[in-house]
């Protein structure tokens, strides 16, 4: 009898990391949950006898390994792991202070660090697959947004050296990179641009996907398809990849704007 996999998801407690929670539920993993709102994991959990949460704060470490020991002591083993925990950090480096950079970088870089410096052993033993949720904003430089941008890249670039490392161990290691995902944080961030242009958070959500070439930000679960098919049996060729759920935002070029969207200036 093959035993059931069992995935641990950061992050888990919204957005991304809970629509990959709901998704592997689904397909038969035993899924744990993390983030340091118990609350939000426990709707997630609700309903779903495959899924638990462990409230924890993936940017301590002693925190970490409480959560990597105390699910390997429960489940037995790990099969895969979701690094979905993240922050934004709104500024550029003239307007960002130490504080909120070394925030940005301990919660959505260190953190993973942390993370698959206590999983690896666990994967290795099941020959199983490390995926981070980075972003497009690691691979094309937003305005205002460099704490969050760099952490993302330098994410990206994490991966990639558990990918080279790791690959003879039998362990992959891939990274998603979405572009805008309705999720809580885009929501906050959606609300706060809207007042400011007096439109409401899906006018704003409209303004912001005007390029994309699908027109619109993705839904969760389509960014929970991405990884789980990393997490799965079909990419076991497929390491160090990052793979880019955008829509097609990253593939229009700028200097063909003007010829192909109406594009208003705001004052």
């Amino acid at each position: 009898m093959t035993p059931q996999r069992v995935a641990l998801v950061t992050g888990g407690g919204s957005g991304i990391g809970a629509a990959v929670a709901r998704r592997a539920a689904s397909e038969g993993w035993t899924v744990v949950i993390t983030g340091r709102r118990p609350e939000a994991l426990a709707r997630v959990a609700d309903g779903a006898v495959s899924i638990h949460g462990i409230s924890a704060d993936v940017a301590e470490p002693d925190a970490v390994r409480r959560l990597v020991s105390d699910t390997v002591e429960r489940f037995g083993r790990l099969d895969a792991v979701v690094a979905s925990a993240g922050t934004m950090v709104v500024g550029s480096v003239a307007d960002t202070s130490l504080d909120e950079w070394n925030a940005a970088l301990r919660i959505n870089l260190t953190g993973a660090f942390m993370l698959a410096h206590e999983v690896i052993a666990h994967l290795r033993a099941t020959s199983g697959s490390f995926v981070g949720i980075g972003s497009i904003a690691g691979l094309r430089a937003p305005r205002e947004a460099s704490a969050y941008a760099v952490s993302k890249a330098a994410l990206g670039m994490l991966i990639q050296t558990i990918a080279v490392d790791e690959a003879q161990h039998g362990v992959r290691a891939n990274c998603v990179n979405p572009g805008w995902v309705r999720t809580e944080m885009a929501d906050a961030e959606m609300a706060e641009f809207g007042d400011s242009l007096g439109i409401s958070p899906d006018h704003a959500y409209a303004a912001v996907t005007s390029l994309v070439p699908q027109g619109r930000p993705a839904e969760p679960d389509e960014i929970a398809g991405a990884v789980m098919w990393l997490m799965g049996p079909d990419s076991t060729y497929v390491n160090g990849a990052g793979i880019t759920v955008d829509g097609g935002t990253t593939i229009v070029d700028p200097g063909s704007v003007p010829f192909h969207f109406d594009v208003t200036r705001r004052s």
